[in-house]
């Protein structure tokens, strides 16, 4: 009995560590460096989901767990769901951010519209289906099913903007490059129809051959 005592204690001790103990709250410091070292807007994208799906995956395997006095199972789902809201709010932040940057975002944006309604389902199946801990995070997950639902939407929109613009600077690209070549064939033209001009003026101002006798 006091082995199972001491081995809960030491999971809720474990379990507050990786709550509490995160890089901003909710970041671990392995995912923060992991944000620090991509740059890349898409990329970025990619990482969120991934952080924001690995708290989904934790909380289905703490509502799973059998209820314990020794252990506040509500309050860490609770943590887990304020996590997921702080990530899903900092990609929409990063999301904004590159939009006014004009920066290529299109395949992440595209992952995230392709894989966030999967985890939006997850969440909504989570409400639907209660369990003995529900009412300990109900508030957070309405906010987490209500942020991500807009960022979704505002993904979207970011996405046919994206679409629309850099299509556009494709084929303005596009059309500079061929303009480009135009001229650069006008100026070959010209500069060999100016050197046959240059040799025939000089062949004209050439005397003839006289014979002395």
């Amino acid at each position: 009995m006091r082995y199972r005592i001491a081995l809960m204690l030491l999971m809720v001790t474990a379990s507050t560590a990786i709550l509490y103990g995160q890089k901003g709250g909710y970041l671990t410091d392995v995912e923060a460096d992991k944000l620090r070292d991509a740059q890349d807007p898409s990329q970025r994208i990619g990482l969120y989901l991934d952080f924001a799906q690995a708290r989904l995956t934790r909380v289905a395997e703490f509502r799973a767990t059998p209820e314990d006095p020794n252990y506040d199972t509500g309050a860490y789902l609770d943590g887990l769901m304020d996590q997921y809201v702080s990530i899903t709010d900092e990609l929409k932040n990063w999301i904004q951010t590159q939009y006014d940057r004009q920066g290529d975002m299109r395949s992440g944006l595209q992952k995230l519209l392709e894989d966030g309604p999967k985890q939006l389902e997850t969440l909504n199946q989570i409400q639907k289906t209660p369990d003995a801990y529900s009412a300990d995070y109900a508030g957070s997950l309405r906010d987490a099913i209500a942020d991500f639902s807009d960022m979704l939407d505002g993904a979207t929109k970011a996405l046919a903007d994206q679409q629309k613009f850099f299509g556009e600077l494709k084929r303005q690209t596009k059309a500079e490059a061929r303009a480009a070549k135009e001229r650069l064939k006008e100026e070959k033209k010209r500069a060999k129809e100016e050197e046959k001009l240059r040799k025939r003026e000089h062949k004209s101002r050439v005397p003839a051959d006289i014979d002395d006798e």
